[in-house]
């Protein structure tokens, strides 16, 4: 691929993210940025740089709707911008939809055990929304599509970390533009999301994203272009590293369990010294490991009084 990398600041612990020009029978922008002022002088530079003019990008191409990642779409008013239709709802900002994110994960928060005092300071707190870009979807892409501008660029549907997650992989060189799939220093939060269908189940995020991070184990490909820090050659070494990792976080909340424990009970135990600064987060990854070992039947939930209640399963 004939692709220029830009890296922009974001407000966020995890730092810059990777934003990618590609110059194919398109000049497309893969990612934009969060809508930080900084945010848009490192993008124009870095398409200056690469020797091209804002207006000169067609395409704005999103892997996923998280602000980091979509916040700069406005600064292509003239561009056609792709993503799976999931990323619209985030974009457009409806008030109806607005208000059923907000009770969504009001509900899932009250299932999970958090005290009510807690739980509006988490909802208002998720996705800062003011981060977002605001210029709708003009296209949607999905599984298996091919990128417009761009043959052999084929999409796959990963989520996991986003519900809305897309890579890009080039069908002959096999380099993919990764998105937050699979980052070199981190682990991506498999976030709790509201489902593509906007209904109340809620989607098993860590199971999903160890299906997309196996399926990007079977493509077997050369070179991860990621969302965040440097590029990734040694791509199934990594996979199986963070798999293995997840394999030991498990375990190590198997030897937490003690009797009937909420979610939040566990959190608590398992990030003592963070889940108070990064509750949400914290009780993201604790509800993705008990859907594993609710999956395995290691660990039964039960529902007590509107409350997931989490035990070992008794032979």
């Amino acid at each position: 691929m004939n692709i220029h990398k830009i890296v922009i600041p974001t407000p966020y612990p995890e730092g810059d993210v990777n934003a990618f020009l590609v110059k194919g029978d398109a000049l497309s922008l893969f990612d934009a940025g969060p809508k930080t002022p900084e945010a848009f002088e490192a993008l124009k530079w870095g398409i200056q740089e690469a020797g091209y003019k804002m207006n000169d990008v067609e395409q704005v191409v999103l892997t996923h709707h998280h602000p980091d990642h979509c916040g700069w779409v406005d600064a292509f008013p003239d561009a056609e911008i792709i993503a799976h239709e999931y990323v619209d709802h985030w974009l457009r900002k409806t008030d109806e939809f607005l208000s059923y994110r907000s009770d969504f994960y009001r509900q899932q928060l009250q299932l999970q055990g958090v005290p009510n005092n807690y739980i509006e300071k988490i909802v208002q707190n998720k996705g800062e929304m003011e981060l977002f870009g605001s210029k709708p979807l003009t296209q949607f892409i999905g599984d298996g599509d091919e990128v417009p501008g761009h043959p052999n660029l084929k999409a796959y549907y990963t989520p996991g970390h986003a519900q809305s997650h897309l890579i890009f992989v080039e069908q002959e060189t096999k380099e993919v533009i990764g998105g937050d799939l699979l980052l070199e220093k981190i682990t991506p939060n498999p976030l709790v999301e509201p489902p593509i269908d906007l209904s109340k189940n809620r989607p098993k995020s860590l199971i999903q994203q160890q299906q997309s991070l196996k399926l990007l184990r079977e493509l077997n490909v050369a070179k991860v272009f990621s969302g965040h820090g440097h590029d990734i050659i040694k791509v199934n070494e990594l996979i199986d590293i963070r798999l293995e990792k997840d394999q030991l976080r498990m375990e190590q909340l198997l030897q937490l369990m003690d009797g009937h424990q909420t979610v939040i009970e566990l959190t608590m135990n398992l990030f003592p010294t963070v889940y108070q600064k990064q509750m949400g987060l914290t009780l993201s990854k604790t509800l993705g490991y008990l859907d594993c070992l609710v999956r395995d039947e290691i660990v039964q939930v039960d529902l007590i009084n509107g409350v997931h209640f989490y035990s070992l399963v008794t032979k």
